[in-house]
């Protein structure tokens, strides 16, 4: 472990958090060397989300990898300072879950953040939310969206919309994307109801 550094800050260091406190994904695989001492031997760590490191920061964790509850990657996803949050705005929240899921069409939706990378700074403030960066989504239809966008953000390639019979891949941007804020714009999990709108025009 560096010198005077304490976990957190190697931690922010191989993250490379930015000045909205959001990192990348960091897989449990890269504490090593330098950073072993990371390492997350017993439960949460120094990552708890009680302790400094999570008083600091609001932390997302991927399990998906490993059999078991153990946590694969860990990345930050804005600061804890109260104004700054992951929950959806009460107001917007109760307006979606009036509506059907935008892909089963069935009612007692889930309010789905569109940008499955929650990387977008404004999104994640409660009070710059806007109702259009939500959707309705079926429990069903939103935990398959979830794995596939936890698929894409751990390889780099988006959902290819033809593995679902559609014609095209995307209406727009292409497989690849570099975790940019927009980088989910135009895949068919973003927002269904454009894809298919952009299909008509296809």
């Amino acid at each position: 472990m560096g010198r005077g550094k304490t976990k957190i800050e190697l931690f922010e260091e191989l993250a490379g958090i930015d000045e909205n406190g959001c990192s990348r994904w960091v897989y449990v695989t890269e504490f090593v060397g330098k950073y072993q001492g990371l390492q997350l031997l017993n439960g949460a760590g120094w990552s708890r989300d009680d302790g400094t490191f999570g008083k600091k920061y609001l932390i997302e964790r991927d399990k998906s990898i490993t059999p078991g509850n153990k946590t694969d990657a860990i990345r930050t996803v804005g600061f804890n300072n109260g104004d700054y949050s992951q929950h959806i705005r009460a107001d917007i929240k109760r307006e979606i879950q009036k509506q059907r899921c935008a892909i089963l069409g069935t009612s007692n939706p889930e309010v789905d953040h569109k940008n499955g990378m929650k990387n977008e700074a404004r999104v994640m403030r409660n009070e710059n939310q806007r109702l259009s960066d939500f959707q309705p989504l079926s429990k069903a239809a939103n935990d398959a969206k979830r794995q596939y966008c936890k698929e894409c953000i751990r390889t780099g390639i988006r959902f290819d919309a033809k593995k679902l019979g559609y014609p095209m891949s995307y209406y727009k941007g292409e497989a690849n994307h570099n975790h940019e804020e927009n980088a989910c714009e135009g895949c068919y999990w973003y927002d269904p109801m454009e894809f298919k709108r952009h299909l008509k025009e296809k």
